[in-house]
């Protein structure tokens, strides 16, 4: 870049007689520095003007569309700063000197670009209005990562891949075999190493060891290391096979338990809810019994009752108790008709015993009971009661004639017997 200092110059004072020529120039081409550093990037500008009115200064980085940074006015002193790089850049301006200077705070990996400075100056377009460097930001090398790619069986390939997340500029690798004694061992002929990635080829025992891979740049240097044991492919399969036995077998007890716990509980409540039907069943049967023959005990006039009429009231009442505990049966009927969704295992026993049921007990009987049931029970009823109010007619009238007769014998007697003013007969016995 200095080289071309004399020629530019002789050209403008040749050419361009009495007029000035403009150079700008940044003295490297590349700069680096740390990232998180505050840095200056250095521009001058040469013109043949004395106090030129004007002078334009732009700061710009070139990527997929060039960008300005900041533009610097001389005749007001005025400088425009682009918003993504406000409280990060000043100018540093010196018209009378040349100096036009770039100052950049807290630099990062996002300012690693081409920086360019350009001068305009009206009336001096001639010669080099601008000049770029680049600027290079130094990040040491993350702690890379070291993986093994493809299975560690006997003759097969495999890689081994180390790679740092950032590190700038780029970090290099290198892979290192180390011995049990920690000595660097040379790798086999065929092994190659290229960008962090070590092929292996046709591992076999002697392939197994430990390995170190280094990633480094201008900065520092970070590391990494694995141990690769190859075996034959029968031990990984037998350990694979004996693994999915394993896992299968315990799976399999795990279900079986399961399914005996759910079947005895099923089971268990199946029978508590049996036995506590059946002893609801028999507690609504003997107290319904109960109620129903004190509820419907016929009202009856205070008088002597015969063994008849203790029958036609048991008997009554035995057909209330049927009519009742058929109502209730059809109550029950219903609601079992209603849990049968959730008692899948009894609905057939129940439809069973409930058809059974009805047709030998509750059809047949129902059905001869109402057709019979007023008349005889009537006709009964009459003929006892008509047979009862007889015998006790007869009963009073045998005893009304005894009692006349007897009375008439004892009058008579004491009319007959001479000796009826003697004293009262005294019982000797006692």
């Amino acid at each position: 870049m200095d080289g071309g200092v004399l020629p530019w110059s002789v050209l403008c004072l040749v050419f361009v007689s009495g007029v000035g020529c403009l150079r700008v120039t940044i003295p490297q081409e590349v700069y680096e520095y740390a990232r998180g550093d505050n840095i200056t990037l250095p521009c001058s500008f040469e013109t043949r003007q004395t106090n030129p009115g004007l002078v334009v200064i732009t700061w710009s980085v070139e990527g997929e569309k060039e960008t300005q940074i900041a533009v610097h006015y001389s005749h007001d002193g005025r400088t425009d700063i682009k918003q993504a790089y406000e409280h990060r850049v000043t100018l540093d301006i010196d018209i009378a000197a040349g100096k036009a200077n770039l100052n950049l705070k807290s630099i990062t990996l996002q300012d690693n670009k081409v920086f360019e400075c350009r001068v305009m100056i009206p009336g001096d377009d001639e010669g080099t209005p601008f000049d770029t460097a680049r600027l290079v930001v130094l990040v040491a090398p993350s702690p890379p990562i070291c993986e093994v790619q493809g299975e560690a069986e006997y003759g097969q390939n495999i890689n081994l891949t180390c790679k740092s997340e950032e590190g700038s500029p780029p970090p290099t690798y290198k892979w290192e075999r180390r011995d049990v004694r920690n000595m660097p061992t040379p790798h086999d002929p065929r092994t190659t190493d290229k960008q962090g990635i070590l092929s292996l080829y046709n591992v076999s025992k002697d392939t197994s060891g430990f390995y170190l891979c280094t990633s480094s740049n201008k900065i520092r240097s970070a590391s990494c290391n694995l141990t690769l044991a190859v075996m034959p492919p029968s031990m990984l399969g037998s350990i694979g096979r004996t693994a999915w036995i394993i896992a299968v077998a315990v799976g399999g007890l795990i279900a079986l338990i399961i399914i005996i716990y759910c079947c005895c509980c099923r089971k268990k409540n199946k029978e508590d809810e049996y036995a506590l039907g059946v002893r609801e069943e028999e507690g609504h049967y003997d107290k319904d019994s109960v109620r129903n023959g004190e509820n419907r005990r016929p009202e009856r006039p205070e008088e002597v009752r015969s063994d008849d009429e203790s029958s036609v009231r048991g008997h009554s009442e035995r057909q209330d108790r049927y009519e009742d505990r058929s109502d209730r049966d059809y109550d029950r009927r219903k609601d079992y008709d209603d849990r049968r969704s959730d008692y899948d295992d009894r609905r057939s026993d129940y439809d069973d015993h409930r058809s059974e049921y009805s047709d030998r007990q509750y059809s047949d009987r129902r059905e001869r009971y109402d057709d019979n049931r007023h008349y005889d029970d009537d006709r009964r009823y009459n003929e006892r009661r008509d047979r009862r109010y007889d015998d006790d007619d007869r009963r009073y009238d045998d005893d009304r004639r005894y009692d006349d007769d007897r009375r008439y014998d004892d009058d008579n007697r004491r009319y007959d017997d001479p000796s009826d003013n003697r004293p009262p007969r005294r019982d000797y016995d006692d």
